[in-house]
């Protein structure tokens, strides 16, 4: 009998192999991830657009996706379970419909593509969560028709496009907390202590001045995971992500601003920061989760989501002309790294280091009420000027 299992198991892993089928290493059993969301968002200036398959846990094994005809493109999660409540946001960008069925104990996911295009379509794990992103590119050109990623969006009546895309989420990630005080200054200052009270000012700001949604990721002196911090924002249905921290150096002469977007760092003071950063893991449970989160990740990562790349570093550059501008802070740039806070969040995400709690004059700024004021009045100019110049363009899109 477990000769006839062994085969048995064997037969399933070649069937499975030769069907295109991406195998993990052998674990221990577990409980069938359950998908609760399918979601459509454009991953570059109107060269395609990524469909995120939102699930609870990791999906052990799923196909690579086929073509069923010329239109219809399928991917099958196996062994994996679908929500009753199951999330099913209107279609976008190739999409024109799909379907999201169990056969069996497999889920499938069924898409109709828009015959004018033709996409290439290519399947990935999303570092930092459980999510599956099916990435769809473009190929041979673009009709007119699909000029901006709004423009390609759900086949809604123009407002309603338009009111899906608008800025109208930002969520603010006060850095550390907890058992986890950041670094450490002088007379003591703890970084935790500086990047709560900034975080909460900014976040008063944005929904009394502008309007928008704000969702933080703690409020109070607690201890939040970095895989946790970007599902929640990615749960919030966030538009914009800003993670809050204060810097630290050997060198107490060391002093300025400077703001991170997601990317492979280029100097070596960069990943100092970065490392620094990343280093709060030690306080998590299972640290090993980040294991995969490697130079090769970083760079697929780059690649699906581009676009919001590109409008991170804009974010970044408004940050940094704010705090030059305003408040008059030593402007050391807009720098990139892979910080593991900003690898889970899809949206643009930025990582805001206000200064030094390690230079004298710069830490007794950090931790009074008008410096963190200051510092909180130029991160909202920021994200009202890059909200402004966001939706400017949405405007533009939607009038093509």
């Amino acid at each position: 009998m477990v000769f006839f299992q062994c085969q048995s198991k064997m037969l399933v892993t070649g069937l499975l192999l030769g069907l295109g089928v991406l195998l993990p290493a052998m674990s221990v059993a577990q409980a069938a991830p359950v998908v609760e969301r399918i979601s459509f968002m454009p991953n570059s200036e109107g060269q395609g657009y990524v469909v995120r398959i939102h699930a609870t846990d990791r999906v052990a094994a799923y196909s690579e996706p086929r073509f069923v005809d010329r239109n219809q493109l399928e991917i099958v999660l196996f062994n994996a379970q679908l929500s009753q409540t199951c999330r099913r946001d209107a279609p976008g960008g190739p999409v024109q419909a799909y379907t999201v069925e169990m056969r069996k104990n497999h889920l499938v996911v069924r898409m109709q593509l828009d015959p004018q295009l033709t996409v290439e379509a290519k399947a990935s794990r999303e570092h930092g969560s459980d999510d599956l992103l099916l990435g769809l590119t473009y190929k041979g050109g673009v009709p007119a028709s699909f000029s901006t990623p709004v423009a390609q969006s759900d086949a809604l009546a123009p407002g309603d496009a338009r009111a899906r895309w608008r800025l109208d989420t930002v969520v603010i990630d006060a850095g550390h907390g907890g058992h986890d005080a950041g670094a450490i200054g002088v007379g003591g200052l703890r970084e935790k202590d500086v990047t709560l009270p900034v975080a909460l000012r900014v976040g008063r700001y944005l929904k009394e001045l502008l309007g928008v949604n704000v969702i933080y990721t703690r409020q109070d002196d607690r201890f939040i995971t970095l895989r946790d911090r970007g599902r929640i924002a990615n749960e919030a249905g966030g538009k914009l992500f800003i993670s809050i921290h204060a810097n630290a150096a050997r060198n107490r002469s060391a002093q300025g601003t400077e703001t991170y977007f997601l990317g492979m760092h280029k100097t070596g003071a960069a990943e100092q920061v970065m490392q620094r950063e990343n280093s709060v893991i030690q306080y998590e449970d299972d640290p090993t989760a980040y294991d995969g989160l490697n130079e090769r990740a970083l760079i697929e990562q780059a690649l699906t989501q581009s676009a919001y790349m590109r409008n991170s570093e804009q974010l970044a550059g408004f940050v940094q002309q704010h705090f030059t501008g305003n408040v008059g802070r030593v402007n050391r740039g807009v720098k990139q790294a892979g910080f593991y806070v900003l690898w889970g969040a899809s949206m643009p995400a930025v990582l805001v280091e206000l200064g030094f709690v390690t230079h004298a004059q710069e830490a007794a700024f950090l931790q009074s009420e008008n410096g963190q004021i200051y510092l909180a009045s130029a991160i909202f100019r920021a994200v009202r000027d890059f909200k402004m110049q966001y939706e400017k363009g949405l405007d533009l899109g939607m009038a093509q």
